[in-house]
């Protein structure tokens, strides 16, 4: 690499870094890859457009960022000075509109299987598709090592206020932000000792992951065989009826959207699993409050750690979540520690996964934005792709309809089991809106067969647990 070219060189973050051993690691799984579909009707101006990104570009260092890991024992950052947009452009307006389909939906298939060479910057792409003289289609795609879900909404929004202001011929200015280089060495300076220590305490006693045995194939393919992962995903979309009101009721009831989504995940997996003990993954924002600026500042800030539940079923629904939360409050002071030293810590072994199910709730807001930007063209949020290399993800969409996804390895799991979770989550979460006073035990499940198949199962367990004794 030429030096004259380079601004600046860092380490990454432990999250970078195993995001980056994964991706290197299983590179025909495209992991940690984002895929944004917008629809564009209107008269757009394709050079406005691509200088608005260039823009974008040229203010973010991370979005100039390539990396570096071959012959050293710590990967590295690596920011150039300049990095040329790198957008695409097709025109299939001469094709008739079935035949159009069906190479879009070829296209979107082989971006999402394309992956990035990660020693170049910058690791995205755009894609713009002209159907008519006035409709498009705008593929964003990027790997999430760059780029939180945060981070690609403020993007996405001076992008699209920059391309406003071109197409003005007005003077542009954006406020100043802090680089990512920032977050870097504010994360060099945390004192490691105190997180060690809540970590041993928050997961003591606790030995193995929370096993998914009882909702996986019974005929599942042998996880050390050569066949690949396949990944899927099913998905549910609340009523925007039912959205208001689970929102009024976070309210009214001093509760987060994400401490909701969490509680009823972890009273799902101890019904699952005949257990009270649950452990499993949880996406955190990452953004220090102590760290000014962070707000604006554009990069990879989102960490996965484990969250350690005992549900007590006698207690209230609502009190319990308004307890759990007061525990997720707590885990926000450590969630920058790396995933790989809170493994250690644990009594887990390393052999074995920490956790195989996370819960995610987005916080990437554009499609509020974009409803109510005024410009000479107008974006729909049509479709968002991502995946990661856990079996089973539970991963939400705050809008004006929820939007609840399960992204799962379809190896491990039937759809017809992943669509009945989906079912339980809607119908918690109705119970939720309707009555949350009533203990934890009377949480209806979704249907008279599923109670029976409960009812046995918790039976093998005390029958399993006695001889154990």
């Amino acid at each position: 690499m030429e030096t004259k070219s380079i601004e600046d060189i860092y380490e990454l973050t432990p999250v970078q870094k195993g995001m980056l051993f994964h991706c290197l690691f299983d590179s025909e799984l495209s992991l940690y890859f984002f895929q944004h579909v917008f629809t564009v009707s209107g008269n757009l101006n394709i050079e406005a457009f691509e200088k608005a990104w260039q823009l974008v570009i040229d203010r973010h260092p991370i979005l100039r960022t390539g990396f570096y890991w071959e012959e050293i024992e710590n990967p590295l950052q690596i920011v150039y000075n300049q990095v040329k947009v790198p957008l695409n452009f097709y025109d299939w307006s001469n094709i008739n509109s079935s035949k159009q389909k069906a190479q879009l939906d070829s296209f979107i298939v082989s971006d999402r299987q394309k992956s990035f060479d990660f020693s170049q910057p910058c690791l995205m792409r755009h894609t713009l598709i002209r159907f008519t003289d006035d409709k498009y289609l705008y593929i964003w795609s990027f790997n999430h090592i760059i780029i939180d879900g945060w981070g690609g909404s403020l993007v996405f929004q001076e992008f699209v206020e920059t391309y406003g202001i071109l197409c003005q011929d007005k003077e542009i200015y954006l406020a100043p932000i802090r680089p990512f280089r920032d977050y870097i060495d504010w994360l060099q300076q945390q004192d490691i000792s105190k997180a060690e220590l809540f970590w041993r305490q928050a997961l003591q006693g606790i030995k193995a992951p929370t096993s998914l045995t009882y909702i996986e194939k019974i005929d599942q393919i042998d996880q050390s065989s050569t066949e690949k992962v396949r990944y899927s995903e099913e998905i549910i979309q609340l009523s925007s009826t039912s959205t208001q009101a689970l929102q009024f009721f976070a309210t009214q009831n001093r509760l987060t959207f994400a401490t909701i989504i969490n509680g009823i995940w972890a009273i799902l997996l101890s019904r699952y699993t005949c257990s009270k003990n649950i452990l499993y993954g949880c996406t955190v924002s990452g953004r220090p409050a102590d760290l000014h600026g962070v707000e604006s500042m554009v990069g990879m800030f989102v960490n996965t750690l484990p969250i350690h539940v005992n549900i007590d079923s006698e207690q209230l629904f609502l009190s319990w979540l308004q307890r759990f939360q007061l525990q997720l409050v707590e885990v926000r002071d450590y969630e920058y520690t790396p995933l790989t030293e809170i493994h250690r810590w644990s009594e887990v072994p390393q052999k074995l996964t920490l956790f195989e199910t996370i819960v995610v709730v987005e916080n990437f807001p554009v499609s509020e934005f974009i409803r109510d930007w005024r410009g000479n063209i107008e974006f729909q949020h049509t479709e968002l792709y991502y995946r990661n290399n856990y079996p089973l993800n539970v991963v939400v969409y705050p809008n004006k309809e929820l939007l609840i996804a399960l992204s799962y390895d379809s190896r491990r799991f039937e759809t017809t089991t992943i669509a009945g979770i989906l079912k339980d989550i809607q119908m918690l979460l109705q119970g939720l809106i309707d009555n949350p006073n009533f203990k934890i035990k009377n949480l209806p499940l979704l249907t008279p067969e599923q109670q029976k198949i409960a009812s046995v199962l918790e039976k093998e367990a005390k029958i399993n647990w006695a001889f154990a004794s």
